[in-house]
């Protein structure tokens, strides 16, 4: 899972109380009113994107499934993801743009519709028995074009449907979607795998994602009033740059999102091999890992509700800190220690729990601090910094692994005399080795974090966009 952005989408702490009908914004804008109105409308919106997630979580499970049983190469499953993330990437900084100045509602549908017809295709070659791995990149890439306009559209309209003091239960629902689909999209996969195969698996996701567009469709969401984003209106692409250009005029969001920048990095390394080292040292058992899998889903639930329930620390910025070193830490390193399931699962689940709070506690921040007509471009900008890292580590870690880890912790190794004790020797032991080492690096620079000043004390710096004044970009 990558951090620093929604899902977590990727909220402030939930000071309780019950939301009043027509309740005036923090800018003085009238939210939505009608039969469904702030969180009713919110919750409507997220029970679709319940159902869209669990159809793609369980599509991607399966594809990872096939893509190890065709080729065995861990290097397949790191290229998927980084052709899937890569434009995803690139055009994140046009979606931010496209957003603030359009309608947050349209770009949600036509991402979810425009991210999801590569599901369709792929289904047809299936169907004809064409579907190869270099399949899987194009359809990668073409849906992680769309998947970019999805995070600052979806994030952004929160803003202008729930109010300030329920950002935090909507966060904790916002993770809880992911995690709820986390729990059953792999097993619910590895047993359509085996009675319906990927066709079975890739129809449910076609029709989840057609009900996560009814339910956008269905609910008003109001534009934002006109503040201090109307200093970066112009071109396209001065409105793309403009969220840069916010955030390095901020050094403490920018620090900020430099340290998500450099755990993402690090992390990333072991991150991608979960499902290779786990699939290695089991000899390709896909139920072990939908377990795994679905226990770590239950961790990230748990940590969501949890969330809902305490609405985040008071001072967020050691919800991000803490919470991406003990994901590190109790997560990645620990599963690369384990050997068997109980550990994975064990590691899968502290892993998980974790993040939530880390991202419900950078959203809560930003949201605070960032007016709601610059929320799209900022958004996606701080999206970008955060994880332009990732890809880089997506390329190096298959093949370090097939050529360098993988080999050299084989009986006989020239690893093994050093880190045989740890991890053991043969199939998938080089992987956990990385992951241990990805997790300890990652907590480093997380903790390390806190000797600079400008980002520990975010919060006191930067005052809530309401009550500052209007954030000089110069142009």
């Amino acid at each position: 899972m990558h951090k620093g952005h929604i899902v977590a989408y990727n909220s402030p702490r939930c000071e309780g109380g019950s939301f009043m009908d027509n309740a005036i914004g923090p800018t003085g804008v009238k939210r939505q009113s009608g039969p469904m109105r702030g969180m009713s409308s919110f919750t409507f919106i997220w029970a679709g994107q319940v159902f869209s997630l669990l159809g793609t979580s369980m599509t991607g499970f399966a594809l990872s499934v096939w893509a190890w049983q065709v080729t065995g190469q861990a290097t397949v499953l790191a290229l998927v993801s980084f052709f899937n993330f890569v434009p995803l990437l690139l055009m994140t900084p046009i979606a931010g743009a496209v957003v603030d100045r359009s309608s947050r509602k349209r770009v949600m549908i036509f991402s979810d519709l425009l991210a999801g017809l590569p599901t369709v295709a792929m289904y047809v070659l299936n169907s004809t028995g064409n579907l190869q791995i270099p399949h899987l990149y194009l359809a990668g890439a073409f849906s992680g074009a769309f998947q970019a306009f999805h995070f600052p559209a979806y994030s952004a309209a929160i803003s202008m449907i729930v109010p300030k003091g329920q950002y935090g239960r909507a966060s904790g629902m916002l993770s809880a979607t992911e995690y709820a689909s986390g729990i059953f999209a792999p097993v619910a996969a590895a047993i359509l795998l085996g009675t319906s195969g990927i066709a079975g698996v890739m129809a449910i996701d076609i029709i989840t994602f057609i009900t996560a567009i009814g339910t956008v469709s269905l609910i008003r969401i109001p534009q934002p009033p006109a503040s201090e984003g109307r200093k970066g209106v112009g071109s396209i692409w001065k409105e793309s740059f403009y969220g840069f250009r916010y955030i390095y005029g901020s050094p403490s969001l920018l620090g900020l999102q430099l340290v998500l920048f450099s755990s993402n990095l690090v992390s990333g390394l072991g991150f991608t091999l979960i499902t290779p080292a786990i699939l290695a040292r089991t000899g390709g058992d896909n139920i072990v890992l939908g377990t795994v899998m679905s226990i770590g889903g239950i961790g990230g639930l748990v940590g969501s509700i949890f969330l809902v329930v305490w609405g985040g620390p008071e001072r967020k910025v050691h919800g991000v800190l803490m919470g991406d070193a003990l994901t590190n830490l109790l997560g990645w390193a620990l599963v690369g220690l384990g050997v068997n399931q109980y550990v994975w699962s064990l590691a899968a689940f502290l892993g998980l729990f974790f993040v939530p709070i880390l991202n419900g506690s950078n959203q809560a921040i930003w949201q605070l601090k960032v007016a709601p007509d610059l929320q799209g471009r900022v958004f996606a900008s701080r999206r970008f910094i955060a994880q332009v890292s990732s890809p880089l580590g997506m390329l190096i870690a298959g093949p370090l692994a097939d050529r360098f880890f993988e080999p050299n912790m084989m009986p006989g190794g020239g690893l093994t005399a050093m880190f045989g004790w740890m991890v053991g020797t043969g199939p998938g032991a080089g992987m956990s080795l990385m992951l241990i080492i990805s997790g300890l690096l990652g907590a480093a620079v997380s903790l390390g974090a806190y000797f600079f000043g400008a980002i520990r004390d975010v919060e006191d710096i930067l005052p809530d966009y309401g009550v500052r004044p209007a954030h000089t970009v110069d142009d």
